[in-house]
């Protein structure tokens, strides 16, 4: 029978929502580009399809800069020191995208901004993970896709509300007139310049909370290791979470890591499985419907505000699914859901391109996108970093989270920046029915190979997993 311990409640609440303030950052800039794309395109003079996917696809570059770089550097940098980089990070893109003169300029700024969401993205949940105790560990590391959909959502209602902002601009406003309206020269410079300030808050407040312990352990800073975690859990919790981590960094562990461990038969099994996941929560196609979703409701036959405020429905919906998962992640198990997420995807996908084939537009396919949408936001959406913060050994587990997530990036990329051609050729329907196939494929592989790690820890999952 496992000790029981009392747990600070307020304190890790407070660490975790600091840290999960990187994925609050990541949210709002995921999707600020799909409100602001109305507005930017024409004001840059944007239509071809190339630049079009550019636009909205040159962020990835970054997070791909971004996940590259924890691979190399977290684990002799530390979490903190990174997150509180990316913080800074996140700032001067706020500002600077908001500032561009250029399509050059806007690009650049989104890199840099690209470079954070890939440090936030693969840094707070590990981050999170490893100072959560095991049994709490799926719910707070679920904050962090809490805080990611409440940014989803605010960036959406701050896009809708610049865009209503402009009384003058006609709901089926020309190309053209957008351009010289106040929302094609000003409104969407605002929609940027409002993530200033919850980035330099991020920035601040990561001063003031304490490194992870595994990464503290490892670096030979037990004392340090030893008083967060008393605040955290008492004496003997600590006593025995140090115990623990000690036993997984077997002698000699406590060395850099070197890449080439990274390629052991035992681990590439479960870099594998990592980065077929991360592609899966990309090639499921939920990018599109958040980068692309004006043009999506404009296809289904909605006006410009309309598509504003759709967009704004479906953050909403983020949000709230995500509730779902905090109260069932640590009951049911990361497996089961993401089984329920994959298999629902592949039919709503299948129902979508559908409405599209026989022209069925409005609310139906609405109510479709949403129903998808929700499915995603508590599977597929917030489990990719339970399970990648849990399947891997203390020693390696930031390189081989990076690496996920540098599958995550590539997968993001690499869709984003091809849907304008995939659309032009396939059309919508058979589109959405080539991502309903990805998610069935997803439910297959998931069902045979992926294991359930709920309710251990994270030295008993990798003893488990790596022996």
């Amino acid at each position: 029978m496992k000790p029981t311990y009392t747990y600070n409640q307020t304190y890790l609440w407070l660490i975790s929502l600091t840290a999960a303030l990187g994925g609050f950052l990541f949210g709002y800039d995921w999707v600020v580009i799909g409100g602001a794309k109305p507005f930017y395109e024409p004001f840059f003079n944007i239509t071809s399809v190339g630049d079009q996917g550019w636009g909205t696809s040159s962020a990835l570059i970054g997070c791909m800069i971004g996940a590259g770089i924890c691979i190399l550097i977290s684990d002799k940098l530390g979490r903190k020191r990174l997150l509180i980089a990316s913080g800074l990070l996140f700032s001067i893109s706020a500002i600077g995208t908001a500032l561009a003169g250029t399509f050059w300029e806007f690009n650049f700024y989104r890199i840099i901004g690209g470079v954070a969401m890939g440090v936030a993205l693969n840094l707070s949940p590990l981050y999170i993970a490893e100072l959560s105790p095991p049994e709490k560990r799926g719910k707070m590391v679920t904050i962090n896709q809490l805080l990611i959909m409440f940014g989803v959502l605010l960036a959406q209602l701050i896009n809708w509300q610049i865009s209503l902002a402009d009384t003058q601009l006609a709901d089926d406003a020309t190309f053209e007139m957008i351009a010289a309206s106040w929302s094609g020269q000003n409104g969407w410079r605002w929609m940027f310049a409002a993530e200033a300030v919850p980035a330099l808050l991020f920035f601040g407040l990561m001063f003031f909370v304490p490194e992870s312990v595994p990464w503290l352990i490892k670096n030979k800073e037990e004392d340090k290791a030893r008083k967060i975690l008393v605040r955290i859990g008492g004496e003997n919790y600590a006593q025995d979470s140090i115990a623990e981590v000690k036993t997984t960094l077997r002698e000699g562990d406590f060395g850099r890591v070197n890449l080439k461990e990274l390629f052991q038969k035992r681990i590439m099994k479960l870099l594998g499985i990592g980065i077929f996941l991360a592609f899966l929560q990309q090639w499921s196609g939920i990018n599109v419907v958040i980068y692309y979703a004006a043009d999506i409701f404009q296809a289904a036959g909605y006006n410009l505000k309309q598509m504003m405020l759709n967009i704004v429905v479906i953050g909403g919906v983020m949000v709230l699914s995500v509730f779902i998962t905090i109260f069932t992640v640590d009951r049911f198990g990361r497996k089961k859901l993401l089984l329920i997420g994959t298999s629902a995807m592949a039919i709503l996908y299948g129902l979508i391109g559908y409405f599209f084939y026989i022209d069925l537009g409005g609310n139906a396919v609405v109510f479709a996108v949403l129903t998808n949408v929700m499915f995603y936001s508590f599977t597929l959406a917030p489990l990719l970093w339970v399970v990648l913060s849990e399947i891997f050994p203390t020693r390696i587990r930031g390189a081989a989270i990076s690496i996920g997530a540098l599958a995550h990036w590539i997968g993001n990329f690499t869709l984003t920046y091809f849907f304008p051609a995939i659309r032009e050729n396939l059309g919508w329907a058979n589109n959405f029915w080539l991502y309903g196939a990805i998610c069935a494929f997803g439910f297959l592989v998931i069902y045979y190979v992926l294991p359930e790690t709920k309710g251990k820890s994270l030295e008993e999952i990798e003893k488990e997993l790596v022996g």
